[in-house]
């Protein structure tokens, strides 16, 4: 069985962490480098960024940034943000990504997904879906949760793994920044669905939501922000409790 993985996420905003409530009311959270460094040594598996305005903006990551988070951490690290074609992300691998985040792009252009799989393996594809519930079904977002789209989120998530996504990330958009636990409906579906990783985001603000989301769904990481960002949950004491609930993590 896969070690259940525990994920910070950088949202980044004009360089900096940046943190909102369900994609809106957003806030500072720190240094990008700082935080990554203390997550390395509080015992994260993984990190993700995430560039939140490039899309809307009409611009690419900021791989210098990337560049010098990548040159202090020693963990598999997911970029996303502005990556619309195999040339971005050929640009954030040399600058120290092990996996792309793509969203909007992957939406436009599906074959994109099959692009980058094609091209750096399938174990580097992560797709983003950002889920909203319209009209009581969950549909795919973009544009950083700005824009409904027509696609129905299982639907969706089944076509980009058959183009050779090797992992989703599923944001719960009603769930993000509230703090009162992860979509397990949503996400327990969709990781039941499909036959690559599932990462639950959107929801976390206790220890008890890490393990729920764990024992409820297959999902095999969760990702939080602002609970790590300003220390409400210390990793390590988040991967004791999950010990003890004898759930399999890395220590």
């Amino acid at each position: 069985m896969l070690k259940k993985r525990i994920i910070p996420c950088l949202d980044i905003k004009d360089g900096q962490t940046v943190k909102g409530v369900n994609f809106v009311d957003i806030r500072g959270a720190g240094d990008p480098i700082e935080l990554a460094k203390r997550y390395v040594k509080e015992g994260a598996d993984e990190l993700v960024f995430l560039d939140i305005t490039a899309t809307v903006d009409e611009r690419k990551t900021f791989a210098a940034l990337v560049e010098e988070i990548a040159h202090e951490i020693n963990i598999p690290f997911t970029v996303g943000g502005g990556i619309s074609s195999v040339e971005d992300a050929d640009v954030l691998v040399k600058a120290g990504a092990d996996k792309v985040s793509i969203n909007s792009a992957a939406v436009r252009r599906p074959q994109l997904v099959k692009e980058i799989a094609d091209e750096f393996g399938s174990q580097f594809v992560v797709v983003a879906i950002d889920a909203g519930l319209v009209d009581g079904e969950w549909k795919v977002f973009v544009k950083g949760g700005r824009e409904a789209t027509e696609l129905d989120v299982y639907d969706w998530a089944k076509q980009v793994e058959a183009l050779g996504a090797g992992e989703i990330l599923l944001t719960s958009m009603a769930n993000d920044g509230t703090k009162n636990g992860f979509a397990l409906e949503l996400t327990g579906k969709l990781a039941a669905d499909l036959n690559i990783p599932v990462i639950a985001s959107g929801g976390a603000g206790s220890k008890a939501h890490f393990a729920e989301v764990f024992e409820k769904t297959k999902a095999t990481g969760a990702l939080a922000a602002s609970v790590f960002h300003f220390g409400e949950i210390p990793i390590p004491e988040l991967k004791t409790f999950l010990r003890n609930k004898k759930l399999e993590v890395r220590i």
